[in-house]
């Protein structure tokens, strides 16, 4: 009998001291996030492809959304 496929729980956790957010897959910590575009990139090499981090729902967002990244907007303005 087949399992039924697990989608794996991703946390994008609450903004650190420097505005970077940490990204989780149960226990493993997949990497560290500076911007949206980085969660894109940490699950595309963990072999998860979310095509829209934003409104995936593999993706709980914590302390913030996608568009929450404090003391780190000046960078990405440039």
């Amino acid at each position: 009998m087949a399992h039924p496929i697990e989608h794996p729980h991703i946390v994008v956790h609450a903004p650190a001291l420097d505005g970077s957010r940490r990204v989780t897959s149960g226990d493993e910590t997949l990497g560290i996030a500076s911007h949206a575009d980085d969660v894109s990139e940490i699950l595309r090499l963990a072999d998860l492809y979310v095509t829209d981090v934003a409104e995936s729902d593999l993706i709980e967002w914590q302390g913030g959304g996608p568009d929450d990244w404090p003391g780190l907007s000046e960078h990405h303005e440039q």
